[in-house]
């Protein structure tokens, strides 16, 4: 427990790097922005793997009992999970993760219409199906702080592109976005999104048992 503790902090520090303006100028003026980036990109990948590893090898303390019933909670929703992650990076997004604001077009947003934080709410969806399941300290601490910090993701994520972007020209990105009918979304979003998303979702059912050492499945 006390590695995933480490681990966890360290993962919020990291995290609170890009959230310190005079930091992250400063950083990025000894590396240079294409620099900085990778370099980020590759310790938060690094800290990530270590979350994993630490909480693979955190002994089990158990919080609330295991019910039976709810181990198809993931079945269920982590289906919807994954193609929301798939969909959100996979997209052209200019309020939040995904393959970023060039080329998006407001007339065809897809899966933005919908929201436009999808890869962050599946990570939510994704977190706090597996605290609410396992019922033990490790899963409270890890899949907690990610479940916590997704929630405020979506605030903190339309704060820094509304400044970014200017607060008028959001208000009018976001407001033509709203207006596409549901349907045309869901049209918009493609097949191949939704297909590449339960692809990722059969992966992390086959690779479950041999990585974590436990069957997802309810029977």
């Amino acid at each position: 427990m006390n590695d995933l503790g480490l681990a966890v902090g360290v993962f919020v520090l990291t995290h609170l790097i890009p959230a310190i303006r005079p930091l992250r100028r400063m950083l990025v003026g000894l590396f240079g922005e294409r620099l900085y980036i990778a370099l980020f990109s590759i310790l938060s990948l690094a800290v990530i793997v270590w979350l994993g590893v630490a909480y693979a090898a955190a002994p089990y303390v158990e919080l609330w009992p295991p019910v039976d019933e709810l181990r198809w909670l993931p079945i269920i929703l982590m289906p919807v999970a994954c193609v929301l992650i798939a969909a959100g990076l996979s997209s052209r997004n200019p309020f939040s993760l995904g393959l970023g604001a060039a080329g998006f077009d407001a007339n065809k947003p897809g899966i933005v219409a919908l929201t436009r934080h999808p890869a962050v709410w599946g990570l939510v969806l994704w977190s706090a199906v597996h605290m609410v399941v396992n019922g033990d300290a490790a899963s409270l601490v890890l899949f907690g702080l990610l479940t916590l910090l997704g929630f405020g993701g979506p605030k903190s994520l339309d704060a820094k592109r509304r400044k970014t972007m200017g607060a008028a020209e959001w208000q009018r990105l976001l407001d033509q976005v709203n207006g596409t009918p549901f349907g045309a979304a869901l049209v918009q979003v493609g097949v191949g999104r939704v297909l590449l998303g339960l692809a990722l979702y059969g992966v992390l059912l086959m690779a479950h048992e041999a990585v974590i050492g436990l069957s997802p499945l309810p029977f």
